[in-house]
């Protein structure tokens, strides 16, 4: 049971390898649910409060080459801890929509299939993070290993780091075990996490994505890939 059943809000998230498109995806979807009338607070992941951004520049620095895994690991559960502290537990109870640029399957992506940590110590790790905080929904967003790096890459957003950051420039083995990972999620919990097929024009993926997140919203409109 979550811990959060009595909260009125939803809490979604978007997930998926670099260059999925999330950032795209979530903001469009926010714009849906305002216009029905909710209220909604969009953030990300690392990020979302000053603490968090701090975080953020620390894990994506592409000088910061000799990071520990473990590090890596519990500067993004602080990160974690302190947006859902700060924004995303009193955004919803508040009775908000809460949609998130990436949260725990990241980590079990990134820093478990990815890095090879093992699975059992970053959940237990982000249960303390949240505070048994779950999604109750996840949106995968699923693209082409290479595909989504060449898209990261080249996102304006990079000239702060002249470039791809830290976790982008890893290999493409890594980012090959990550998306992998990600599938893997979603076929261990098929009814929280579903896959969103991310290639083609951003009016059609966000028509996939109302399709998914209806079952959360019926009132969400039906809409037509173009």
């Amino acid at each position: 049971m979550r811990s959060r059943c009595a909260m009125p809000g939803l809490f979604i998230t978007l997930e998926g390898a670099d260059g999925a498109g999330k950032t795209t995806q979530g903001a469009l979807l926010a714009q849906a649910f305002r216009k029905l009338g909710f209220s909604v607070v969009e953030t990300r992941e690392p990020g979302g409060t000053p603490v968090s951004e701090a975080a953020r520049r620390v894990l994506l620095d592409p000088s910061l080459t000799g990071m520990a895994p473990m590090a890596e690991v519990f500067l993004y559960a602080a990160a974690r801890a302190q947006l859902v502290t700060e924004v995303i537990q009193p955004a919803l109870a508040a009775g908000a929509v809460v949609i998130c640029d990436r949260f725990i399957d990241s980590t079990l992506a990134y820093q478990g299939f990815g890095r090879g940590l093992p699975m059992e110590r970053l959940e237990a790790i982000n249960r303390m993070a949240t505070e048994g905080l779950t999604p109750d929904l996840t949106l995968l967003l699923d693209i082409d290993t290479e595909e989504g790096l060449q898209r990261a890459r080249r996102r304006p957003e990079q000239a702060e780091w002249q470039g791809a950051d830290r976790m982008e420039r890893e290999a493409a083995a890594f980012h090959q075990r990550v998306r992998r990972g990600f599938l893997e999620l979603a076929k261990k919990e098929p009814e929280r996490v579903r896959r969103i097929p991310a290639g083609g024009a951003v009016a059609e993926v966000h028509c996939r994505l109302i399709d998914a997140a209806r079952a959360l919203a019926p009132s969400l409109p039906y809409c037509q890939e173009e």
